[in-house]
């Protein structure tokens, strides 16, 4: 809505201000010739309802009395039209006309409102003033899962309207999903890197769901999703014997392997890295789970492995 604010009281919206006032006079125009078009057909209307009452036979006194009354009809209607026209000729609709010291008053703070915007000089309520000095008001339709169409109707009737991206809580409720899925397994079978492939599909417009670009992560997350694996480490989970990995520690509890990881660096849970490995390995015994489930019980707070 700012943005839009700074653009609309830039100098070159005065020439627009200027195109709108025409616009308006020229409405004005067509108003006044419906309205004199009106009262023609009203006059004529009225003049044949007295033509007709006056040829009537007097002695045919029911067809007499019908057509006075249309004819009375018709001029109340004709005289209301009328004094309506009348009204409305009297009461004219005056523009603002934008006098030379105002239009270099009004160039000179759209040059350095900008600026001042983010500054403490400025408080909230003055900005909410500011911007309801040209926006009547601002309509919101849901036009995507992800993203909202806003449009701004300013003071005078003109329109802007923009498509904003909104932060959705999954993959799937992208509207650009499905493509850019096929972007990102296309350039991972090319052998780029996550980070570059986020770069490019951040520069083509895509983003990921909780963000306004494309994270490496959510591109990880699909390459994995398709079995494409840049490293040996990220294939199916080792078989250590003796040991369960995160993974298979979090399958055997069905817990979320994240609610290990975040055990273990939040330090509930101490355990080093094997040197030869470079996972986190537990010992596969019963006394393991044991512990494990205390911990999910929030019976234990800490456990310590060697």
């Amino acid at each position: 809505m700012v943005e839009a604010f700074f653009q609309a009281i830039s100098p070159i919206e005065l020439d627009v201000y200027a195109r709108a006032l025409a616009a308006q006079q020229q409405v004005r125009q067509h108003i006044d010739h419906a309205h004199a078009q009106a009262l023609e057909r009203l006059r004529y209307q009225a003049a044949l309802a007295q033509r007709q009452c006056s040829r009537v036979d007097p002695d045919n006194r029911l067809v007499a009395a019908e057509l006075e009354c249309r004819w009375e009809a018709a001029l109340r209607e004709l005289k209301q039209a009328e004094t309506a026209y009348v009204q409305h000729q009297q009461t004219p609709i005056v523009p603002l006309r934008l006098t030379p010291e105002l239009k270099a008053a009004f160039t000179t703070i759209g040059q350095q409102l900008p600026q001042l915007w983010n500054t403490p000089i400025l408080s909230q309520p003055q900005k909410k003033a500011l911007l309801r000095c040209l926006i009547d008001k601002v309509v919101l339709h849901r036009s995507a899962r992800d993203s909202v169409q806003t449009r701004i109707v300013w003071k005078g009737g003109a329109t802007t309207t923009v498509q904003l991206p909104i932060s959705v809580g999954s993959w799937a409720e992208l509207s650009s999903a499905n493509k850019m899925e096929a972007h990102i397994l296309t350039l991972s079978r090319e052998g780029t890197s996550d980070q570059e492939i986020a770069k490019q599909l951040s520069d083509l417009g895509y983003r990921s769901p909780m963000r306004q670009a494309v994270l490496p992560s959510t591109v990880k997350t699909i390459r994995l999703r398709h079995h494409l694996f840049q490293k040996r480490s990220q294939s199916h989970p080792r078989a250590i014997p003796g040991y369960l990995t995160v993974s298979q520690l979090a399958q055997v509890l069905d817990i979320s392997r994240h609610w290990v990881y975040d055990r273990i660096h939040n330090g509930c849970i101490h355990i080093s890295k094997d040197a030869h490995t470079g996972l986190y390995l537990f010992p596969d015994t019963p006394a393991t789970l044991e512990t494990f489930k205390q911990l999910t019980a929030g019976t234990l707070h800490n456990l310590r492995f060697s």
